[in-house]
């Protein structure tokens, strides 16, 4: 059947930002939440078998109202990116966000009443079912909880963020809906021109990147004062808890110890001199000194090239690579694109980059991207698919034990992609098209070795100057491109200055350093995929049970449990970056006799 290439947004709610039954879904979880809450304050903590009783009906709506949140939540940023200009969508995110803090509220009053609970007996009663399950999420919540603040001034701070941390979320999005990029008499939304930068002539990339700077350059002043007043709400909020280091809060989140990540990242800063040999000769390829910042994800093959895959071709290929890998995968993935769970069209006013959302009351997710046929993203839709796959595969457990973080959430994706990447350089029919393939696959290595490095760079060190006031617009250019000389070994011609007002992952609210956990993920699926192209077809259950258990222990014990390998330890990182290497070896040895550059 013809896929298509927009998504079903109306089995959920008809009528899009105008839906009378989303308003209706809406105000009946206002009145949802609202009971919670009083549930919850009601609730006098004694440690006596009458609050074993109550601690499994507050869960119980606490996981009912959670889902409900969800769905809201997901519907509204699927209308959102498919039209920047939708102002009833933007109006529904407002409505949606203050309900989000009311419910998060409520949560932290259910956290303080956990930590009221003397500890005997809370460890008893958290042992005997049907919480059982959930022990691993509720001594989470107690300990976080331990190290918060009084139930006022949490619930003060969840209030105040509506307007002030979410808010300067939500202004981003508006002044980022404002921006175009002129572009031959036309003028592109960022999302189109954004994929210009994979064109084949280097001309139009160079033009469409100098308006791209220029255009981000013009709104810079508002941008620094969106993102310095987004970071000093959350820097307040953590002097205020007592807290110093500004990755406190993104490794518990990611339940992640800090010498795990001091091992990934000290292990990539000293493993680049294999990724800037593959972008010298890419250089080299392309007739260049130097690459420049748009130079990074051009083709090295012509224009017409066979790599070019329409949408249906595209979504046949996933499918069949999936299915090498295993029933279950694959016959999901057609479901999705039978369904029309998949936003791919290339158009106006859509928002750039793309994301997979749950809508767990409906047991369905949705994937937005915009599609143009590149391998690039093909990658992508692959990568999404896998995002949708790890929601799937936790819908039998309990909604408490499916939060898993962003960091695990990245090993499904990215395992997925990789399914992909390399059966499309193996079955490449020409040398041409297997070395273009290679390229793309090695591409994303340097997007999650060196570009997301640089944005942890970047980020890292900006919060530590924001600690001690505004940091502005030129200041946030210089370590930007500071930054990024770091993290691509100075193999660059021309950086990317404005890089911190053009990426949306630097304004979200939902988790504090949205990058690192992308390298994690990355990696982490290398070591799983080099352990299923060892077993072969029987370790899909094996992959599956892993993926049951991102949402219910740390990322260290999940390791430790599925792969019996230590995180925190060097070797596992420097095992997963020789995959890496091993990829681009086979590059520099095809491209030795192709250099294009006299």
């Amino acid at each position: 059947m013809a896929y298509s290439l927009t998504w079903d947004l109306d089995v959920f709610f008809e009528g899009g930002g105008s839906s009378v039954t989303f308003l209706e879904y809406i105000k009946k979880l206002e009145q949802d939440i609202y009971h919670f809450d009083k549930y919850v304050s009601d609730w006098k903590v004694k440690s006596d078998e009458k609050d074993r009783h109550l601690l499994g009906n507050i869960i119980e709506l606490f996981a009912q109202t959670g889902r409900k949140m969800r769905q809201a939540g997901a519907f509204v940023s699927c209308l959102e990116a498919q039209n920047t200009k939708d102002s009833k969508a933007h109006e529904l995110r407002s409505q949606v966000t203050k309900l989000s803090a009311a419910f998060q509220t409520a949560l932290t009053k259910l956290d303080q009443k956990l930590v009221m609970m003397e500890e005997e007996f809370f460890q008893d009663a958290i042992k005997v079912d049907p919480i059982r399950e959930l022990k691993f999420i509720l001594n989470e919540r107690r300990d976080r909880a331990a190290e918060r603040l009084s139930v006022e001034e949490e619930s003060l701070i969840n209030q105040l963020a509506i307007d002030g941390y979410h808010g300067w979320s939500q202004l981003y999005d508006t002044i980022v809906s404002s921006i175009h990029i002129p572009f031959e008499g036309s003028r592109l939304s960022v999302g189109q021109a954004a994929n210009k930068f994979a064109d084949p002539d280097r001309e139009t990339r160079k033009t469409v990147f100098e308006e791209w700077e220029k255009a981000w350059g013009e709104k810079s002043e508002l941008l620094a004062n969106t993102l310095n007043h987004l970071a000093g709400f959350r820097l307040s909020v953590y002097s205020k808890r007592g807290w110093s280091d500004v990755l406190k809060e993104p490794l518990e989140i990611n339940r992640m110890k800090k010498q795990t990540l001091d091992s990934m990242w000290g292990v990539i800063a000293e493993t680049k001199e294999p990724l800037v040999r593959f972008l010298n000769r890419k250089a080299e390829l392309l007739g260049v000194d130097q690459l420049s910042w748009y130079d990074l994800d051009a083709p090295i093959v012509e224009s017409g090239s066979s790599n070019k895959m329409p949408y249906q071709q595209g979504a046949e290929f996933i499918v069949k690579q999936f299915s090498r890998f295993g029933a279950e995968l694959s016959q999901f993935a057609e479901k999705a694109f039978e369904d029309k769970w998949i936003e791919a069209e290339d158009r106006p006013n859509k928002r750039p980059g793309g994301f997979c959302t749950s809508f767990p009351e409906s047991g369905q997710s949705r994937i937005f991207m915009t599609y143009s046929g590149t391998p690039s993203n093909v990658s992508t839709l692959a990568h999404e698919l896998g995002h949708a796959f790890h929601s799937f595969v936790l819908k039998d457990t309990h909604q408490l034990n499916r939060g898993y973080a962003m960091n695990v959430a990245e090993t499904a994706s990215t395992f997925a992609e990789m399914i992909v990447a390399d059966a499309a350089v193996k079955e490449a029919g020409t040398e041409k098209g297997k070395l273009a393939l290679l390229e793309d696959k090695i591409q994303r290595t340097v997007a999650l070795l060196m570009n997301i490095h640089a944005r942890f760079l970047f980020e890292t060190r900006f919060y530590e100057e924001r600690k001690h006031g505004m940091v502005s617009a030129a200041r946030l250019n210089e370590l930007m491109v500071k930054a990024q000389q770091e993290a691509y070994g100075d193999a660059l011609a021309e950086y990317h200055p404005h890089f911190w007002a053009s990426k949306l992952h630097f304004y979200i609210t939902g988790v504090p350093f949205y990058n690192f956990p992308y390298t994690f993920g990355f990696l982490f699926s290398l070591g799983i995929y080099a352990r299923a192209l060892e077993e072969g077809e029987g370790f899909e259950k094996q992959y599956m049970a892993l993926l049951q258990d991102t949402g219910s222990m740390t990322v260290e014990d999940l390791a430790r449990k599925h792969l019996n390998v230590d995180l925190s330890a060097r070797g596992f990182w420097e095992k997963a970056i020789g995959a890496c290497i091993n990829d681009i070896e086979e590059f520099l040895q095809l491209t030795e006799s192709h250099s294009r550059k006299a």
